[in-house]
């Protein structure tokens, strides 16, 4: 372990966390990064650590503590060493796993696009991770944002984030065209417009089924009953059509004992139901209409369900099923609207990245919105936790601003060390604070009979109520 990372000494009252065999070992005083983050990240960061040194502080009475250290990057790294990320910020997040950070600017010209993304790409954090549920008291343009208690997991370094564009006009774009239209295309009906802008979208076997992989894991460990692909593989078939498949692949491969699919529910539902029944007559109860269908199809879906019966009955069947985590796929644009009418039927949902960036936010939309939205980007043995939101820089140093999102992020961060006990004091203070009608303007100018506070106040608030008693029920 070096001594000091862009000329600031390691703090010597803290252990580094480490990482074996898929499993992290966590220290009583981890050292844990920090990046407090561009224009309103200042403000937002002074408040979010006295919120999280008093959770650690009530919750453990001195027998926990973390060892905050921090690390540079944004416009205060470029002040200070003249780059955006400086490569010690990275090694040191490397080296010590776990790291927290507030917004940071997109720098504009050429260079790293985006400072968040440059540092998924970096440490290989796959799994973009937003937990979206309601707090008490939060404003709300839905009628029962009580709800809404999903976990999002979006692939993180493929799909859009690794895409290749190319320029409408340019020579490799027309090169490109010509080859697709005459070539790839040669016979078809489909022709690209040669005046178009045109990009690339990878999905891979690998980075599907970590993804995938990571959700069911967590499904497991919180005790949540579904795990949803979402995708537009109705169009794209060999891409957000890949996922689902890989995805149900990946389920049935490794967790068969643990997961049911959705469609094997039905079936073994079938079975259960009428002991009797024929694999024909069970085939029609999963594909109504069958009578209308090709012979070839009826074979297919036939074959399904005795490839069913036979390999899970007796360990899914009679009711076992119903015990088992369901996973099961909706269309991306599908899902748009059942988060919004019945919020509540699903649980985990895992999508690539542009399907999940969309979500994310329409689900965050309904429960208070980015100003407190949390999230983490997850990789194996990496984890940096981080505000959703970004900079907002005309509010910088007015002490304005919401914290929720970098104080929900840090509840996130003491979970994933297993400090549940500091998370739940936060959690817990804030709600009540919240329902106290002491919140920072962009949920005052939204609510009736609050008083507005300072986001220096806010925490204050949510310091004093901390350990008043459990989370309110919704």
């Amino acid at each position: 372990m070096a001594g000091s990372y862009n000329g600031v000494a390691v703090p010597r009252d803290g252990r580094k966390i480490n990482y074996s065999g898929g499993k992290y070992d966590i220290p009583d005083n981890p050292i844990i990064p920090f990046i407090e983050g561009d224009g309103t990240g200042r403000d937002i960061w002074k408040a979010s650590i006295r919120v999280f040194d008093a959770a650690v502080d009530r919750a453990y009475k001195g027998r926990r503590r973390v060892a905050w250290y921090e690390v540079f990057a944004g416009e205060k790294a470029k002040s200070m060493f003249d780059t955006w990320l400086p490569d010690e910020t990275v090694e040191a997040i490397r080296e010590f796993r776990v790291a927290i950070k507030g917004p940071l600017t997109t720098p504009v010209g050429g260079g790293i696009r985006s400072l968040n993304v440059a540092l998924r790409q970096i440490l290989d954090l796959y799994g973009c991770v937003r937990p979206v549920k309601y707090y008490k008291g939060v404003p709300s343009p839905v009628k029962h944002p009580e709800r809404m208690d999903v976990v999002i997991f979006r692939e993180n370094t493929e799909d859009v984030y690794i895409g290749i564009e190319w320029e409408e006009g340019t020579p490799e774009c027309t090169r490109l065209i010509e080859f697709l239209n005459k070539d790839m295309l040669k016979g078809g009906k489909k022709q690209i417009r040669p005046d178009s802008g045109v990009g690339i979208k990878p999905i891979s076997i690998t980075g599907t089924k970590r993804l995938v992989r990571m959700a069911i894991q967590y499904a497991l460990e919180t005790g949540r009953k579904t795990v949803t692909l979402v995708h537009k593989g109705n169009i794209q078939k060999f891409t957000e059509g890949a996922f689902r498949k890989w995805g149900y692949e990946l389920a049935t491969e490794e967790f068969r004992d643990q997961v049911v699919t959705e469609r094997e529910s039905w079936i073994l539902d079938n079975k259960d139901k009428n002991p009797n029944i024929t694999v024909a007559d069970n085939a029609e109860l999963v594909e109504p209409g069958m009578e209308f269908a090709p012979p070839a199809f009826r074979q297919a879906v036939e074959q399904e369900v005795k490839d069913v019966l036979d390999k899970i009955y007796a360990t899914h069947g009679k009711g076992q099923w119903k015990k088992k985590i369901m996973v099961n796929d909706r269309i991306a644009d599908s899902i748009f609207q059942q988060v919004v009418t019945r919020a509540d039927e699903y649980s985990v949902l895992a999508t690539p990245n542009l399907n999940g960036d969309y979500i994310s936010d329409a689900c965050a939309a309904q429960v208070g919105g980015l100003g407190i939205a949390p999230g983490a980007n997850i990789g194996d043995g990496y984890a940096i936790f981080e505000a959703t939101h970004g900079t907002a820089p005309k509010y910088a140093d007015k002490d304005v601003i919401n914290p929720g999102s970098v104080i929900l992020s840090g509840v996130m961060m003491f979970r994933f060390l297993g400090w549940n006990e500091a998370a739940d004091l936060i959690e817990n203070g804030m709600e009540r604070t919240i329902l106290q009608k002491k919140v920072t303007y962009d949920f005052e100018r939204l609510m009736e009979g609050t008083t507005k506070v300072k986001t220096s106040q806010f925490a204050d608030f949510i310091i004093e109520n901390m350990g008043a008693g459990v989370l309110s029920p919704v």
